[in-house]
Formats: structure tokens, sequence, C-alpha cells
């Protein structure tokens, strides 16, 4: 069964914009378990302009499905006196999805170049895999950089997915082809296979269909926009609908 993370990053970024704790971040975390969601993924950025460094660590003793931390490795928090390796270690998430952003990035726009990055990448996993968590590589749907991934010792690939996504409405068998020949290359490495990246109700269950042994989504910005319609509940089963 492919499982549904959702992203909570946009919950934060509206808390963020008036200050306080309306909407409250760890409450909502606890209440998409409830209604079903499988996992719980955060973004924090050195910027800490949705996730916070502290949102990270107050969220894991309150889930019980799996946590997922994404970001760069190379980032060092504004507010706190470590960066992202000391956070994720210090919580030890059930996952955590290596990103390669760039500061000041509006969102996630690319994934590792696996080869110029092979040595860096190399300690970075087996930094990780030493405490016991599980290691994803955001990544294009690109076969060469999947099989240079495999040779880090990454246990899953993350396919970036806004190409399929913005290729959706012309032409969906043509959007699909280049990740579904991704996914096989995962697979034939022995890597296990998320993908994210403005995945939607509208193109979700296609996706899925076509890649169907997928692990994980990690779901956010369309999922927080349906539920301003839907409800967060009502949400969430729909797209858990998508993957049945």
């Amino acid at each position: 069964m492919t499982k549904l993370s959702v992203n909570i990053n946009k919950v934060a970024t509206i808390r963020n914009a008036r200050g306080g704790n309306t909407p409250d971040v760890l409450k909502f975390a606890q209440d998409c378990e409830r209604f079903g969601a499988q996992g719980i993924t955060v973004h924090p950025r050195p910027d800490e302009r949705h996730i916070r460094y502290s949102d990270a660590l107050a969220i894991k003793p309150l889930i019980g499905v799996e946590y997922n931390i994404e970001g760069n490795p190379k980032g060092i928090s504004k507010s706190k006196p470590y960066g992202f390796i000391d956070l994720v270690k210090e919580i030890r998430p059930a996952q955590v999805t290596l990103v390669p952003d760039a500061e000041g990035v509006l969102t996630s726009n690319a994934g590792w170049d696996t080869v110029k990055n092979q040595q860096y990448l190399c300690d970075v996993v087996k930094e990780f895999k030493g405490c016991g968590i599980r290691v994803s590589i955001f990544i294009d749907a690109n076969p060469q950089m999947i099989e240079m991934a495999a040779k880090t010792g990454t246990d899953r690939v993350e396919l970036y997915t806004e190409s399929y996504a913005s290729q959706y409405a012309a032409g969906r068998e043509a959007a699909i082809a280049p990740f579904v020949e991704a996914a096989k290359v995962a697979r034939d490495c022995g890597l296990g296979l998320n993908a994210g990246h403005d995945l939607s109700l509208e193109n979700l269950t296609y996706f899925h269909q076509q890649i169907p042994w997928l692990d994980e989504v990690s779901i956010g910005h369309a999922l927080i926009s349906d539920a301003l319609y839907l409800g967060i509940e009502e949400t969430i089963h729909r797209y858990l609908h998508c993957l049945a």
C-alpha cells in the first residue's frame, strides 16, 4: 500500500503570518493522523518561514505515524545554534529526505545531482543511517541520477514530480512516461520509491495507477488548499481514495 504523508508546512505559513498559535500546527499534525494520514512531513528551512525547528522537535512525541523531515543537510537555522543534521539526529524521525534547496528559494525546484555530490551524499547518508534513520534522496526522473543515488547507500529516492503535474493536462501519457522509466530503474537498483511536489486530487490517481509500487507520496500545498474547501478530514479521505 502506498502511504500518504501530509506535509504541514502551509499550516505553519498561515500561523506565522499573524504570529501567535493559530492555527495550531501541533494539533493539526495530530488531527491528520486521526483522520487517516499514514505520515507527517515537515520541511524546516533556515529562515523558518513556515515550520520552525522548534515545531519539528515538538511534533515527534505527539504522533504515532511515520515522521518524515525534509531539508538540505547544509542548512543552518537562523534561530537555533545548530543545523539541519543536528536537528534530525536529535529527533530521529522514521525518515529524512535530503533536498538540495538553495537558501532563499520559494519551494523545492530540483533534485540532487548525485554525480557531482556523490561523496557528500555518501557521507550524509552514512551519518543518518548510523542513527537508525531511513534516508530518501530527492531526485529528478533521471535514470543516471537514480543509479548514482543507489551508490550512496540511500534506502529510497523521492521523485520530484513538478514536471508531471505541470504537463498532466496537456497529455498525461507523455507526462508520466519518464517517471515510469525512472521508477523501474529505482526498483531495479533495489531502492524504495517515494514521490512528491504538486501532486493533487487531479493527477494523483493516474500517477499511482502507473507506478503502483510507490512506497509513499508526500503532499502539502495542494492538500492544504483543498482542505480550505473540503475540510481536512474529507480531504485526507479523498487523497487516500486516490491511492486505494
